[in-house]
Protein backbone atom coordinates (compact mmCIF):
# COMPACT_ATOMS: atom_id res chain seq x y z
CA UNK A 1 0.00 0.00 0.00
CA UNK A 2 2.81 2.38 0.70
CA UNK A 3 4.85 1.46 -2.72
CA UNK A 4 2.41 3.80 -4.71
CA UNK A 5 2.88 6.58 -1.84
CA UNK A 6 7.01 5.73 -2.04
CA UNK A 7 7.38 6.31 -6.10
CA UNK A 8 4.60 9.56 -6.46
CA UNK A 9 7.08 11.14 -3.48
CA UNK A 10 10.13 10.19 -5.72
CA UNK A 11 8.72 11.60 -9.02
CA UNK A 12 7.60 14.84 -7.20
CA UNK A 13 11.26 15.21 -5.58
CA UNK A 14 12.59 14.98 -9.37
CA UNK A 15 9.93 17.63 -10.82
CA UNK A 16 10.79 19.98 -7.77
CA UNK A 17 14.47 19.79 -8.19
CA UNK A 18 14.61 18.59 -12.02
CA UNK A 19 16.09 22.21 -13.63
CA UNK A 20 18.63 22.10 -10.94
CA UNK A 21 20.11 18.76 -11.45
CA UNK A 22 19.92 18.42 -15.11
CA UNK A 23 22.52 20.89 -16.20
CA UNK A 24 24.80 18.72 -13.90
CA UNK A 25 23.46 15.94 -15.22
CA UNK A 26 24.14 16.66 -18.80
CA UNK A 27 27.98 17.82 -17.34
CA UNK A 28 29.01 14.42 -15.06
CA UNK A 29 30.18 13.03 -18.24
CA UNK A 30 32.14 15.52 -19.45
CA UNK A 31 33.35 16.47 -15.40
CA UNK A 32 34.31 13.12 -15.09
CA UNK A 33 36.16 12.50 -18.19
CA UNK A 34 38.18 15.89 -17.25
CA UNK A 35 38.74 14.38 -13.75
CA UNK A 36 40.27 11.45 -14.86
CA UNK A 37 42.43 12.95 -17.86
CA UNK A 38 43.42 15.53 -16.72
CA UNK A 39 43.11 16.44 -12.94
CA UNK A 40 44.52 13.27 -11.76
CA UNK A 41 47.14 12.78 -14.04
CA UNK A 42 48.34 16.54 -13.18
CA UNK A 43 48.63 14.98 -9.65
CA UNK A 44 50.35 12.00 -10.77
CA UNK A 45 53.08 13.62 -12.42
CA UNK A 46 53.84 15.51 -9.15
CA UNK A 47 54.11 12.21 -6.92
CA UNK A 48 56.20 10.95 -9.72
CA UNK A 49 58.66 13.91 -9.76
CA UNK A 50 59.66 12.95 -6.24
CA UNK A 51 61.05 9.31 -7.15
CA UNK A 52 63.91 8.02 -9.19
CA UNK A 53 62.34 5.80 -12.03
CA UNK A 54 62.54 4.28 -15.39
CA UNK A 55 58.73 3.54 -16.19
CA UNK A 56 59.17 -0.17 -15.71
CA UNK A 57 60.87 -1.11 -12.08
CA UNK A 58 60.82 -0.41 -8.78
CA UNK A 59 60.08 3.40 -8.22
CA UNK A 60 63.21 5.23 -5.32
CA UNK A 61 61.74 8.11 -3.54
CA UNK A 62 64.36 10.94 -3.76
CA UNK A 63 62.01 13.69 -2.78
CA UNK A 64 62.95 17.05 -4.44
CA UNK A 65 66.36 15.41 -5.66
CA UNK A 66 64.82 15.61 -9.45
CA UNK A 67 64.21 19.81 -9.30
CA UNK A 68 67.78 20.48 -7.50
CA UNK A 69 68.92 18.89 -10.54
CA UNK A 70 66.86 20.18 -12.81
CA UNK A 71 67.89 24.03 -11.81
CA UNK A 72 71.52 22.97 -11.67
CA UNK A 73 70.90 21.65 -15.84
CA UNK A 74 72.42 23.75 -18.51
CA UNK A 75 69.82 21.86 -21.15
CA UNK A 76 66.73 23.14 -18.77
CA UNK A 77 67.45 26.83 -19.44
CA UNK A 78 67.90 26.74 -22.70
CA UNK A 79 64.41 24.97 -23.02
CA UNK A 80 62.82 27.42 -20.79
CA UNK A 81 64.70 30.35 -22.61
CA UNK A 82 63.29 28.99 -25.56
CA UNK A 83 60.04 28.74 -24.16
CA UNK A 84 59.85 32.77 -22.74
CA UNK A 85 60.96 33.71 -26.41
CA UNK A 86 57.56 31.28 -27.69
CA UNK A 87 55.46 32.72 -25.46
CA UNK A 88 56.39 36.63 -26.14
CA UNK A 89 56.29 35.80 -29.95
CA UNK A 90 53.20 33.48 -30.33
CA UNK A 91 51.19 36.02 -28.28
CA UNK A 92 51.48 38.36 -32.07
CA UNK A 93 48.76 35.95 -33.28
CA UNK A 94 46.40 37.13 -30.95
CA UNK A 95 46.26 40.55 -32.52
CA UNK A 96 47.64 39.75 -36.17
CA UNK A 97 44.18 37.11 -36.07
CA UNK A 98 41.98 40.17 -35.18
CA UNK A 99 43.73 42.62 -38.03
CA UNK A 100 42.82 39.96 -40.56
CA UNK A 101 38.95 39.01 -39.00
CA UNK A 102 38.54 42.83 -38.96
CA UNK A 103 39.72 42.80 -43.18
CA UNK A 104 37.40 39.73 -43.64
CA UNK A 105 34.31 40.71 -41.98
CA UNK A 106 33.22 42.50 -45.17
CA UNK A 107 30.39 41.67 -47.63
CA UNK A 108 32.29 42.03 -51.14
CA UNK A 109 32.47 39.68 -53.89
CA UNK A 110 34.75 37.07 -53.28
CA UNK A 111 35.42 37.08 -49.77
CA UNK A 112 34.66 33.42 -48.79
CA UNK A 113 36.89 31.91 -50.78
CA UNK A 114 39.24 34.75 -49.19
CA UNK A 115 38.33 33.50 -45.74
CA UNK A 116 38.94 29.86 -46.94
CA UNK A 117 42.41 30.45 -47.82
CA UNK A 118 43.08 32.41 -44.61
CA UNK A 119 40.93 29.40 -43.02
CA UNK A 120 43.38 26.64 -44.84
CA UNK A 121 46.21 26.59 -42.23
CA UNK A 122 43.88 26.25 -39.29
CA UNK A 123 42.94 22.40 -40.49
CA UNK A 124 46.30 21.34 -41.74
CA UNK A 125 47.89 18.89 -39.31
CA UNK A 126 51.13 20.13 -37.27
CA UNK A 127 53.21 17.26 -39.20
CA UNK A 128 52.60 18.92 -42.42
CA UNK A 129 53.00 22.33 -41.26
CA UNK A 130 56.23 21.60 -40.25
CA UNK A 131 57.34 19.98 -43.45
CA UNK A 132 56.23 22.31 -45.38
CA UNK A 133 58.39 25.30 -43.22
CA UNK A 134 61.45 22.65 -43.60
CA UNK A 135 61.51 22.80 -47.12
CA UNK A 136 60.05 26.38 -47.57
CA UNK A 137 63.81 27.35 -45.28
CA UNK A 138 66.14 25.01 -47.57
CA UNK A 139 69.44 26.77 -48.10
CA UNK A 140 69.42 24.38 -51.44
CA UNK A 141 66.31 24.72 -53.08
CA UNK A 142 63.31 26.53 -50.84
CA UNK A 143 61.54 29.18 -51.25
CA UNK A 144 63.19 31.50 -49.03
CA UNK A 145 66.78 30.91 -50.66
CA UNK A 146 65.48 31.39 -53.82
CA UNK A 147 63.97 35.12 -52.28
CA UNK A 148 67.73 36.00 -51.01
CA UNK A 149 69.17 34.86 -54.21
CA UNK A 150 66.89 37.15 -56.19
CA UNK A 151 68.37 40.26 -54.60
CA UNK A 152 72.03 38.91 -54.74
CA UNK A 153 71.80 37.54 -51.04
CA UNK A 154 73.34 34.45 -49.59
CA UNK A 155 70.61 31.99 -48.32
CA UNK A 156 70.71 31.14 -44.39
CA UNK A 157 70.31 27.81 -43.32
CA UNK A 158 67.19 28.81 -40.78
CA UNK A 159 66.97 25.37 -38.91
CA UNK A 160 70.73 24.85 -39.23
CA UNK A 161 71.58 28.10 -37.54
CA UNK A 162 71.58 28.16 -33.42
CA UNK A 163 70.36 32.16 -33.62
CA UNK A 164 67.58 31.54 -36.30
CA UNK A 165 66.15 28.04 -35.71
CA UNK A 166 63.56 29.15 -32.49
CA UNK A 167 62.80 31.95 -34.45
CA UNK A 168 62.29 30.31 -37.35
CA UNK A 169 60.02 27.33 -35.79
CA UNK A 170 57.85 30.44 -34.37
CA UNK A 171 57.18 31.67 -37.66
CA UNK A 172 56.35 27.94 -38.67
CA UNK A 173 53.53 27.53 -35.76
CA UNK A 174 51.81 31.07 -36.18
CA UNK A 175 50.84 30.23 -39.43
CA UNK A 176 47.97 28.03 -38.57
CA UNK A 177 47.50 29.98 -34.36
CA UNK A 178 46.81 33.07 -36.69
CA UNK A 179 44.50 31.15 -38.24
CA UNK A 180 42.83 29.55 -34.97
CA UNK A 181 42.39 33.20 -33.45
CA UNK A 182 41.01 34.89 -36.56
CA UNK A 183 38.07 32.14 -36.91
CA UNK A 184 37.42 32.97 -33.06
CA UNK A 185 37.18 37.09 -33.99
CA UNK A 186 35.01 36.45 -36.97
CA UNK A 187 32.51 34.28 -34.72
CA UNK A 188 33.07 37.51 -32.02
CA UNK A 189 32.42 39.86 -34.88
CA UNK A 190 29.27 38.24 -35.85
CA UNK A 191 27.83 38.91 -32.59
CA UNK A 192 28.58 42.22 -32.49
CA UNK A 193 25.41 44.46 -30.98
CA UNK A 194 24.36 46.68 -34.33
CA UNK A 195 22.66 48.77 -31.72
CA UNK A 196 26.18 50.05 -29.90
CA UNK A 197 27.75 50.78 -33.35
CA UNK A 198 25.16 53.24 -33.85
CA UNK A 199 25.75 54.58 -30.96
CA UNK A 200 29.15 55.09 -31.54
CA UNK A 201 28.88 56.46 -34.63
CA UNK A 202 26.62 58.69 -33.30
CA UNK A 203 28.92 60.20 -30.99
CA UNK A 204 31.46 60.60 -33.17
CA UNK A 205 33.63 57.36 -32.62
CA UNK A 206 34.99 56.13 -35.99
CA UNK A 207 38.51 54.47 -36.99
CA UNK A 208 40.87 53.57 -33.92
CA UNK A 209 38.11 55.07 -31.12
CA UNK A 210 35.51 52.91 -32.71
CA UNK A 211 37.40 49.50 -32.04
CA UNK A 212 39.03 50.56 -28.87
CA UNK A 213 35.98 51.95 -27.00
CA UNK A 214 32.99 49.55 -29.13
CA UNK A 215 34.11 46.82 -30.84
CA UNK A 216 36.74 45.31 -28.68
CA UNK A 217 34.91 45.67 -25.33
CA UNK A 218 32.40 43.25 -27.46
CA UNK A 219 35.59 41.13 -28.16
CA UNK A 220 36.63 40.35 -24.53
CA UNK A 221 35.37 37.00 -24.63
CA UNK A 222 37.16 36.48 -28.17
CA UNK A 223 40.29 37.61 -26.65
CA UNK A 224 40.47 35.70 -23.58
CA UNK A 225 39.57 32.18 -25.12
CA UNK A 226 42.50 33.41 -27.93
CA UNK A 227 45.21 34.02 -25.56
CA UNK A 228 44.38 31.03 -23.18
CA UNK A 229 44.40 29.09 -26.38
CA UNK A 230 47.85 30.86 -28.00
CA UNK A 231 49.69 30.70 -24.04
CA UNK A 232 48.64 26.84 -23.80
CA UNK A 233 50.12 26.35 -27.32
CA UNK A 234 53.24 28.18 -26.59
CA UNK A 235 54.15 26.13 -23.58
CA UNK A 236 53.22 22.80 -24.89
CA UNK A 237 54.90 23.37 -27.79
CA UNK A 238 56.55 19.61 -28.95
CA UNK A 239 55.45 18.45 -32.84
CA UNK A 240 56.96 21.50 -35.04
CA UNK A 241 60.22 20.87 -32.74
CA UNK A 242 60.24 17.77 -33.24
CA UNK A 243 59.19 17.14 -36.87
CA UNK A 244 61.55 20.54 -37.98
CA UNK A 245 65.08 19.85 -35.89
CA UNK A 246 64.70 17.25 -33.61
CA UNK A 247 65.46 19.47 -30.63
CA UNK A 248 69.14 20.72 -32.48
CA UNK A 249 70.91 21.88 -34.02
CA UNK A 250 73.32 20.84 -30.75
CA UNK A 251 69.66 21.10 -28.49
CA UNK A 252 69.55 24.92 -29.14
CA UNK A 253 65.67 24.69 -30.48
CA UNK A 254 64.36 22.65 -27.08
CA UNK A 255 62.11 23.55 -25.41
CA UNK A 256 60.86 22.37 -22.18
CA UNK A 257 57.74 19.53 -23.54
CA UNK A 258 60.65 18.12 -25.90
CA UNK A 259 63.14 18.29 -23.16
CA UNK A 260 60.77 16.37 -21.10
CA UNK A 261 60.20 14.11 -23.78
CA UNK A 262 63.90 13.55 -24.35
CA UNK A 263 64.30 12.75 -20.72
CA UNK A 264 61.34 10.62 -20.37
CA UNK A 265 60.35 8.84 -22.71
CA UNK A 266 62.85 8.72 -25.98
CA UNK A 267 65.98 5.97 -25.99
CA UNK A 268 68.04 8.58 -24.15
CA UNK A 269 66.00 9.06 -21.34
CA UNK A 270 63.60 6.56 -19.89
CA UNK A 271 63.84 8.66 -16.18
CA UNK A 272 60.45 9.36 -15.96
CA UNK A 273 60.95 10.98 -12.31
CA UNK A 274 62.77 13.77 -14.08
CA UNK A 275 60.73 13.97 -16.92
CA UNK A 276 58.07 14.85 -14.73
CA UNK A 277 59.50 17.49 -12.38
CA UNK A 278 59.96 19.14 -16.09
CA UNK A 279 56.25 18.91 -16.54
CA UNK A 280 55.48 20.31 -13.03
CA UNK A 281 57.97 23.17 -13.76
CA UNK A 282 56.03 23.59 -17.23
CA UNK A 283 52.13 23.01 -15.63
CA UNK A 284 53.28 26.50 -12.85
CA UNK A 285 54.68 28.47 -15.58
CA UNK A 286 51.20 28.19 -17.57
CA UNK A 287 49.20 28.60 -14.53
CA UNK A 288 51.18 31.37 -13.21
CA UNK A 289 50.99 33.11 -16.71
CA UNK A 290 46.84 32.20 -17.03
CA UNK A 291 46.06 33.12 -13.45
CA UNK A 292 47.81 36.46 -14.03
CA UNK A 293 45.85 37.23 -16.83
CA UNK A 294 42.33 36.06 -15.15
CA UNK A 295 43.07 38.41 -12.19
CA UNK A 296 43.90 41.36 -14.15
CA UNK A 297 40.92 40.70 -17.17
CA UNK A 298 38.40 40.21 -14.18
CA UNK A 299 39.76 43.77 -12.53
CA UNK A 300 39.27 45.29 -15.65
CA UNK A 301 36.02 43.73 -15.87
CA UNK A 302 35.25 45.16 -12.60
CA UNK A 303 36.77 48.96 -12.78
CA UNK A 304 34.02 49.30 -15.89
CA UNK A 305 31.50 48.18 -14.05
Amino acid sequence: MNRPAAISGTTTFWQRHQRQAAPWLFLAPGAFMFLVYVILPIFQSMWISLYEWDGIGEKTFIGIANYVELFDDDAFYTSLKNNVIWLVLYMLAVPAGLFVALFLNQTVFGIRLIKSLFFFPFVLSQVVVGLVFAWFYDPSFGLLAQVFEAFGLKPIAVLADEDYVTYGIIVAGLWPQIAYCMILYLTGLNNISPEQIEAGRLDGAKGIRMLWHVVLPQLRPATFIAVVVTVIGALRSFDLVSIMTDGGPYGSSRVLAYYMYEQALSEYGFRMGYGAAIAVVLFAIMMVYITVFLVRMFSEERGAR
